[in-house]
């Protein structure tokens, strides 16, 4: 299916592979960072969506919208993978700030979508906006769960 953008949506667009492209560049960089195994597969699963992410983004700027079946799958594994190891890890301090860092950067550019999705006049990109959105959810959910299993993130 082809898109027609505004300029303005055009400009959200170009903001959100901005996002995406520090996202893939810090997840990548924290994983070889890490002392963690478990957060080092995270993040490596993590900078690959987010470079679907980014891919998404190039092809509704050149006129495509894609579709958002193949996405799914992969999100669902690196979620389980996240809740079933992360209570053996050490609190480590680096990679504490690390998954700080990197939460703080996902409520960000979940945000951002947010804002973004409301501005796009065609109910297809919307969707396909929304199902990014939802990953990059999903990645601050993975994070946080690593963080307080490992005792990096307490909750009262």
């Amino acid at each position: 299916m082809t898109a027609k953008l505004t300029q303005k949506e055009r400009m959200l667009l170009e903001d959100q592979k901005k996002h995406e492209e520090v996202c893939i560049q810090k997840y990548k960089a924290y994983a070889d960072q890490t002392q963690s195994t478990q957060l080092k597969q995270l993040f490596q699963s993590y900078a690959q969506q987010e470079q679907q992410h980014y891919d998404s983004l190039s092809q509704i700027l050149n006129g495509q919208v894609p579709s958002t079946n193949s996405q799914s799958q992969q999100q669902s594994q690196a979620n389980t993978q996240t809740s079933a190891g992360a209570a053996g890890a050490v609190n480590n301090p680096v990679d504490a700030a690390i998954c700080n860092d990197m939460l703080m950067t996902e409520k960000y550019v979940s945000g951002a979508y947010d804002t973004a999705i409301f501005e796009f006049t065609d109910s297809n990109t919307r969707q396909v906006l929304n199902h990014i959105q939802q990953e990059e959810q999903k990645h601050g959910e993975g994070i946080f769960q690593y963080m307080q299993s490992a005792g990096m993130y307490q909750t009262q």
